[in-house]
C-alpha cells in the first residue's frame, strides 16, 4: 500500500524550518518584496539547519537564472509593450468586436476575446489586463455595464495571459520541473481555450439575466461587410501571433527564438506603420525591464530555498503527511487544488511555482499522475488567484485604472471564479484535456 511505501519518509521538522517559514509569512504580511522575504528566509533556513553551506549561496543564486530557456521572458514582456505602444494592441479589439457584434453582448464578448488574443502574445496576465482595460473598460460602462462588472470582466479575461501559450508561468514551472517549455504550451492550448470560453459563457449568461448591453439581430450581410473590413484594417496585427505560435507547435523556433522574432517583427511593423519612434525605446525598455526585474530576483532567490527543502526532506515528509489523512487520489487532487488556490490568493504564480511546485510533484507521481496534467492543473489553479483577494493581481491593475473599489471588483468576479474552478477540477480529473495534443511518449 502507499502508506506502507512511505512510512520510511517520514521527516520530523523542527524549528530550523518553521522559523524560517514564520519569517517569510511576516514579512509578506508587512508587504515586503517577496524576493526579499524569500531570500531572507532562504538564508535563515541554510543557517539554522546547515542543509547548505553559506558559501554556495551566490553559485546558487547565479544558476538559478542561468538558463537559455529564461531569455524568452523578458523578450514576450516586451513583445507585449510594443504591441500596444505601436497601436496593434487596438487591432486585435476591432476584429474581435467585428466578430461579435451579431450577438447580444457582442462588446463584453468582445473584451474576453481580445485579452486572450494579447494573452496569445504577452504571457502575463498583469499587462494584458493594463492594456485591454485601458481600451475597453469605459465602453463597457457606456453600453450598459456597472463599472465594477466591467472591471472584473477584463480582470478575468486577462487570467488567459498565463493560461494561453505561450506563458511566462509556464516556462518557469518547466524550468523548475525539468520539463519542455514548448511541451507545456502544446498541452495548455486546448485547457487555456475551455478557460477562456468559460468567461464568454460567463459573460453571456449574466449579461441575457441582467440585460446590461443590447445589440444583436444584425443582417448577417451587414454582418460580413463590417468583419470583412475590419479584418481588411487589420489582418498584419496577427502576423504576430501567428509567427509565435507557427514557429514553437511547429519545432522551427524554441520559445526564445520566437519571443525574439516576435519583438523584431512588432518593433518593424511600427516602424512602417509610424506609430514607434527611437524616442520611445527608452520607455519602452524600461517598463519591460520593471516587470522582467520582480520575477529573475524570485526565481534567483527561491534556488537556495528549494535545494535546502529538498536536501531536509520536506517534499518527501509532506507526501507522507498528505497521504496519511487519505490514499485516495481524486481526494489528494482535490486537496491540492486547495492549496493552489489558497496559495495564489496570498502570493504571485512565480512565488508559488518555485516553492510549490516541487513539493506537490513528487505527490502527484505518487498517485499516478501525468506531469504534464500536474503542471497544467497548477498553473490554471494559480490563475484563479489574480481575481481572487486579498492580493488578486488583476484585481489591483484594474482598480488602479479606474479608481473603483477592489472588493466591489471582486464582489462582481465570483462568477468567473466559479467556472474557471469548474474548468480547473475538469483538467484535474480528464487527463486527456491536457494530453490530447501530446506526443504518444508524454502520455
Amino acid at each position: 500500500m502507499l502508506w506502507n511505501q512511505l512510512q520510511n519518509q517520514a521527516v520530523e521538522l523542527g524549528w530550523d524550518f518553521y522559523v524560517p517559514v514564520m519569517l517569510f509569512v511576516v514579512l509578506v504580511a508587512l508587504a515586503v518584496p517577496v524576493w526579499a522575504a524569500i531570500g531572507s528566509a532562504a538564508v535563515l533556513l541554510l543557517v539554522m539547519s546547515g542543509a547548505l553551506p553559506l558559501s554556495l549561496v551566490g553559485e546558487s543564486l547565479f544558476s538559478g537564472i542561468d538558463k537559455f530557456a529564461l531569455t524568452a521572458v523578458p523578450l514576450f514582456i516586451l513583445t507585449g509593450d510594443v504591441l500596444v505602444r505601436t497601436g496593434l494592441s487596438r487591432k486585435f479589439l476591432d476584429v474581435a468586436e467585428a466578430l461579435t457584434q451579431f450577438a447580444k453582448g457582442g462588446f463584453g464578448s468582445a473584451t474576453v476575446l481580445v485579452c486572450g488574443m494579447f494573452a496569445a502574445i504577452s504571457g502575463s496576465d498583469a499587462a494584458g489586463a493594463a492594456a485591454v482595460g485601458r481600451m475597453t473598460i469605459d465602453r463597457l460602462v457606456e453600453s450598459g455595464y456597472p463599472r465594477p462588472y466591467a472591471c472584473a470582466l477584463v480582470a478575468a479575461g486577462a487570467c488567459t495571459g498565463i493560461l494561453i501559450p505561450p506563458s511566462i508561468a509556464y516556462i518557469i514551472i518547466g524550468l523548475v520541473l525539468g520539463i519542455s517549455a514548448s511541451t507545456l504550451f502544446l498541452a495548455a492550448l486546448i485547457p487555456g481555450i475551455l478557460i477562456l470560453v468559460s468567461i464568454l459563457i460567463t459573460n453571456i449568461v449574466m449579461n441575457r439575466i441582467y440585460g446590461w448591453e443590447g445589440g444583436g439581430n444584425m443582417p448577417m450581410g451587414e454582418y460580413f461587410s463590417q468583419l470583412g473590413a475590419a479584418l481588411k484594417s487589420g489582418w498584419y496585427a496577427f502576423i504576430v501571433p501567428g509567427i509565435i505560435f507557427y514557429g514553437i507547435f511547429s519545432g522551427r523556433l524554441t520559445p526564445t527564438e520566437a519571443g525574439a522574432t516576435a519583438v523584431m517583427v512588432t518593433i518593424i511593423m511600427g516602424f512602417v506603420m509610424g506609430t514607434l519612434k527611437l524616442s520611445d525605446f527608452p520607455a519602452m525598455l524600461l517598463s519591460s525591464a520593471k516587470v522582467n526585474g520582480v520575477i529573475l530576483p524570485i526565481i534567483a532567490f527561491s534556488t537556495p530555498l528549494a535545494e535546502a527543502l529538498a536536501i531536509m526532506g520536506v517534499p518527501q515528509g509532506f507526501v507522507y503527511s498528505v497521504t496519511s489523512i487519505t490514499e485516495n487520489p481524486a481526494i489528494l487532487i482535490f486537496l491540492m487544488i486547495c492549496i493552489l488556490i489558497a496559495a495564489g490568493c496570498v502570493m504571485e504564480t512565480t512565488p508559488n511555482i518555485v516553492i510549490l511546485a516541487p513539493i506537490l510533484k513528487p505527490l502527484a507521481d505518487n498517485i499516478g499522475m501525468n506531469e504534464i496534467q500536474f503542471c497544467i492543473m497548477m498553473i490554471t489553479a494559480l490563475g484563479v488567484g489574480f481575481i481572487t483577494p486579498p492580493l488578486g493581481l488583476n484585481l489591483f491593475v484594474v482598480a488602479g485604472l479606474t479608481g473603483e473599489s477592489i472588493l466591489k471588483i471582486a464582489a462582481r468576479a465570483v462568477p468567473f471564479v466559479f467556472f474557471m474552478l469548474c474548468v480547473t477540477l475538469m483538467i484535474a480529473y480528464i487527463p486527456a484535456i491536457s494530453t490530447t495534443l501530446l506526443p504518444d511518449i508524454y502520455k
